[in-house]
């Protein structure tokens, strides 16, 4: 072998270094730049061109929500005056957020019992005060509502009355004096359905229970004759029906029909018709 065969050949390298180069895969097609020249950076977008939707979004989402509140507030407040505009509307919101008609207190009987005293006129707005007194006041079944009351709303009687029922209380008619200790008084007209409501009826001496007639009466020049007479007689079948469920007899009505004054029952009466189911247990 000659000198020149023992001589690397520089066409054999070439092949090596690809051969290589081929084995650790392809070259990146990217072109190297000089030492010291700041490589291409690629465009960033342009965020100015977003901003005038996002603000129209913004602007859409403000207007909306000022819609929306409009509409919830016009919600609240139409209802409200057209309450306030209707007739005993303004009696209604001002005893129910202002100075109630009746009073209330409790008082704990000689036998054991708890009682809630309730004194004056049952206003348009009784019902809810009646149901946050005896919550107040914690009575439990068998425990005793004492009324004195000439009356008031037909309405919120009834709803008084079907309270006491539902919760299972005892009524009587009768007040608590400076002392604590109850004494005779006198229920009459609406009064008269809180007293139907209780589970037992109880009849404390010299008390007395009066009932009159009922009519329906609309605002002037807004309904005929005929429209009065009819409203007066569902009332009346309103009445007769909650009594019957109250355990009372329908003779009631007669009683009830035979005069617009009040009519004071006697003892004797009140225990025919059922209105009175036990005499008083207290002392």
């Amino acid at each position: 072998m000659t000198e020149d065969e023992r001589r690397p050949s520089a066409r054999g390298s070439v092949p090596q270094v690809g051969s290589a180069r081929t084995r650790s895969g392809p070259e990146r097609p990217e072109t190297a730049a000089p030492w010291g020249t700041p490589s291409p950076q690629r465009p960033q977008p342009d965020q100015s061109q977003d901003v005038q939707p996002r603000q129209r979004r913004w602007h859409s989402s403000t207007l909306a929500s000022v819609i929306f509140a409009c509409l919830l507030l016009a919600g609240v407040l139409i209802p409200a005056y057209q309450e306030l505009s209707s007739p005993g509307g303004w009696s209604y919101w001002k005893e129910f957020f202002g100075s109630p008609s009746l009073t209330s207190s409790v008082v704990t009987m000689t036998d054991g019992r708890k009682g809630l005293a309730i004194d004056g006129r049952i206003g348009p707005a009784s019902a809810s005060w009646f149901r946050e007194q005896l919550d107040a006041a914690r009575l439990n079944s068998g425990d005793v509502v004492f009324l004195s009351s000439p009356g008031g709303s037909l309405d919120q009687g009834l709803i008084m009355g079907a309270v006491v029922r539902a919760r299972g209380l005892t009524t009587v008619v009768g007040k608590v004096d400076s002392s604590g200790r109850p004494q005779p008084a006198r229920c009459a007209s609406a009064c008269v359905f809180v007293f139907a409501g209780g589970k037992i009826r109880e009849a404390m001496p010299r008390s007395m229970l009066g009932v009159h007639q009922f009519s329906s009466t609309g605002a002037k020049g807004e309904e005929s004759a005929g429209d009065l007479v009819s409203r007066t007689q569902r009332t009346t079948g309103i009445i007769l029906d909650y009594m019957t469920q109250m355990g009372i007899s329908p003779s009631i009505m007669q009683a009830m029909t035979a005069s617009k004054d009040i009519r004071w029952l006697t003892e004797k009466e009140a225990f025919e018709m059922n209105l009175v189911t036990a005499r008083y247990a207290g002392s």
